[in-house]
């Protein structure tokens, strides 16, 4: 990535609700504490983090058949989002910030998979942030909270 940017979407709960995650962006609230600080391979690797866990999730219940409408219909709804990184994760904000506008996920070159064919589209937005949410607080908790461990010490 050339100019990493901001994930951002409008839609922060860690400086607001003191989430540890942001259920905006995804970002952890240290990335989004320290973000302008980061360096370009630091920013992308963020980045990187986000996409592989929003594809993760997206794509057991959505396929993207038109890139090309997809771009169109978030430039007309004014949803930002990165080309450099996956359409899955412009969809992603386009779900976070704009589902409650769209009548056809076809409109935008996307449909559901079948096994979700029967949900609203707000029951499927809730469960895939719930999903998502799950799946980015066990990888802070994996990877970033580490326990209080003594060495020598057995409870």
């Amino acid at each position: 990535m050339d100019n990493p940017k901001t994930p951002c979407i409008g839609i922060c709960s860690t400086t607001s609700l003191g989430d540890s995650v942001c259920r905006g962006c995804k970002r952890y609230s240290f990335e989004v504490i320290n973000w302008n600080g980061y360096d370009k391979p630091g920013k992308a690797a963020v980045l990187r983090r986000i996409e592989k866990l929003i594809c993760q999730i997206l794509e057991n219940k959505l396929r993207i058949f038109s890139i090309p409408n997809l771009k169109l219909g978030m430039e007309k709804a004014s949803v930002p989002f990165n080309d450099e990184l996956s359409p899955y994760c412009w969809l992603h904000n386009l779900l976070k910030k704009h589902h409650h506008a769209i009548d056809s996920l076809e409109d935008f070159g996307v449909y559901t998979l079948p096994a979700y064919e029967e949900l609203s589209l707000e029951q499927l937005c809730e469960q895939i942030e719930q999903e998502l949410l799950l799946l980015c607080e066990a990888h802070f908790d994996r990877y970033y909270e580490m326990p209080n461990l003594q060495s020598g010490n057995s409870a």
